[in-house]
């Protein structure tokens, strides 16, 4: 029997993805040049979206309609060339076209007997990472949610590694009544390496003294590591949330490995560095650090749910999170994607990263990764010109943190730009002062975008001072 029209099985695929295309477009055609803050609050997105749970909803095309129109006054334009909030880049074109095509096939990637297309995309995208980032071509390469994550598979497996050489199965015996496992992080550490320390079962991390620029000092680890022993995991930083500085990591590796840890290189944002000649300078000893993770979203400007974990020992990886029970038509040429990170059941989310890099090929990554620092610096530049601006960082990468004076005005100014909506800065706290962080992520900021940035600062200094 036919369904009738106010059933859900009346519904086309057609029609519900040609309305939330055409939706898309408005909305992304909008992002250079639309204010940027959301002009909605909750309570009213909620009024606009309906309260009561109707008995029969409407046809497909217009519950998408209805939903555009009453989410979009709420949302924040995080795509725009102008937002420099919390490290958060855009999507290019191929990877959201990918990601919307992830989602039609729906597949399941967590076995390579099962979905062979997209483990297919994932494995060259992987291959490729390696390729990019100058590490090991015998790593493995896992795709989780985000960089919290990629930092937790990292922890665990070297939790684990480091627990078996002094004899103790974690897997088997879990981490009750085994030797205590060291977690040492740089004091400007990520909130994010603390939550993987945590989820790890090894607490907040011991913290490591770091300079002015947020940078862990060797000679700090050098003499933390010898003030104790027994297995240990260390953590390092490509990329400091404020100053954008990269931790020694050639001399921390070689300090933590002569103390038998395994180092973990948090670079949510820093890792992409390694990908670009004129910024490789600041990943130098980065391939020989034991894991690594990173989001690429951040960088590479794919949708969101794109982290990505890499370990150097294989065996490692798969001993602390492989899966194996007598269902699961597991792989015998090679290891399954649920062998590498938490889950089983999960997206494609591999595909987008493939897309994006396909896109882009060696040199168009290297040119987004040096087009994001040289617009961070020509923003310092064009900063520096603005009476009662200060500078607080070394701008070697993609982060520039301002202070306008005292700290109310700081914020103020971070008020005023942004009520404007022409552009918008993070408002943070370093080297205990506030500050305006400028985090350059997006694909789309160019020379025209920073200059009109400059421009909304002059007009919120103004309208402060």
């Amino acid at each position: 029997m036919a369904a009738s029209s106010d059933d859900a099985r009346a519904d086309t695929f057609e029609g519900a993805l040609g309305e939330a295309a055409a939706l898309a477009a408005r909305w992304l055609n909008g992002v250079r040049d639309a204010p940027i803050p959301p002009t909605a609050g909750i309570e009213q997105v909620k009024d606009a979206l309906g309260r009561t749970l109707p008995d029969r909803g409407p046809a497909a095309p217009l519950v998408l309609s209805r939903l555009a129109e009453a989410v979009e006054p709420g949302l924040i334009r995080m795509h725009s060339p102008r937002f420099y909030g919390w490290v958060i880049g855009g999507a290019q074109p191929a990877a959201l076209g990918a990601d919307w095509l992830v989602s039609a096939w729906d597949q399941n990637t967590a076995l390579r007997n099962v979905t062979p297309g997209v483990i297919a995309a994932e494995e060259i995208a992987g291959e490729w990472l390696l390729d990019l980032l100058g590490l090991p071509a015998t790593a493995e390469v896992g795709f989780v949610t985000g960089a919290t994550m990629a930092t937790f598979v990292g922890v665990v497996t070297g939790r684990d590694a480091v627990l078996r050489a002094a004899g103790w199965d974690v897997r088997e015996n879990g981490l009750a009544g085994g030797p205590r496992v060291r977690f040492l992080a740089g004091e400007e550490r990520h909130g994010s390496v603390d939550d993987a320390g945590r989820f790890a079962g090894l607490g907040t991390p011991s913290l490591v003294a770091a300079d002015d620029q947020g940078r862990m000092r060797t000679d700090a680890l050098r003499a933390a590591l010898a003030a104790g022993d027994g297995p240990t995991v260390v953590c390092l930083q490509a990329g400091n949330v404020h100053s954008g500085s990269f931790d020694d990591l050639a001399g921390a590796i070689d300090v933590a490995h002569q103390a038998g840890a395994w180092v973990h290189v948090d670079g949510a944002f820093g890792l992409w560095a390694a990908a670009a000649p004129g910024l490789q300078h600041l990943t130098a000893g980065l391939a020989r650090a034991d894991s690594w993770g990173t989001d690429a979203h951040k960088t590479l400007n794919v949708p969101y749910d794109s982290g990505i974990t890499i370990v150097a020992d294989a065996s490692a990886l798969h001993s602390s999170f492989s899966q194996q029970a007598a269902y699961l038509p597991s792989s015998t040429e090679g290891s399954d994607p649920s062998d590498r990170v938490p889950e089983l059941s999960r997206r494609a989310r591999g595909v987008p990263v493939w897309a994006a890099i396909a896109r882009l090929g060696r040199d168009g990554v290297a040119d987004l990764v040096q087009g994001l620092a040289d617009a961070a610096a020509a923003l310092a530049a064009g900063l520096r010109s603005v009476p009662g601006v200060r500078i607080l960082n070394d701008v070697v990468y993609t982060q520039v943190c301002v202070s306008f004076g005292d700290d109310e005005t700081t914020r103020r100014v971070g008020a005023a730009l942004d009520e404007a909506g022409v552009a918008f800065a993070s408002p943070s706290r370093w080297q205990q002062r506030a500050v305006l962080r400028f985090s350059v992520s997006n694909w789309l900021t160019d020379e025209a975008e920073v200059e009109r940035t400059l421009d909304a600062v002059r007009v919120a200094v103004d309208a402060v001072r």
